[in-house]
């Protein structure tokens, strides 16, 4: 069984792997996106930094809905 602990970096690198993909796009095609990837991340991060288990559960949850 995964725990949160480890699921939330998980998302994180599939989420920054996105980013990246991301940034190749022209920019007004990739504009939202990569704006909305960056602001998942930094949530997470701030979360992850916290402690706070209900913000990092949100945060994890906002990264999975992430899909390729």
């Amino acid at each position: 069984m995964e725990t949160l602990a480890d699921a939330l970096p998980r998302e994180q690198a599939r989420c920054r792997e996105m980013l990246e993909h991301a940034l190749e796009l022209p920019p007004q095609s990739g504009f939202f996106l990569v704006a909305t990837l960056r602001e998942a991340l930094a949530q997470a991060e701030r979360a992850a930094a916290s402690g706070d288990v209900v913000a990092i559960l949100r945060a994890y949850q906002m990264l999975s809905e992430f899909k390729e």
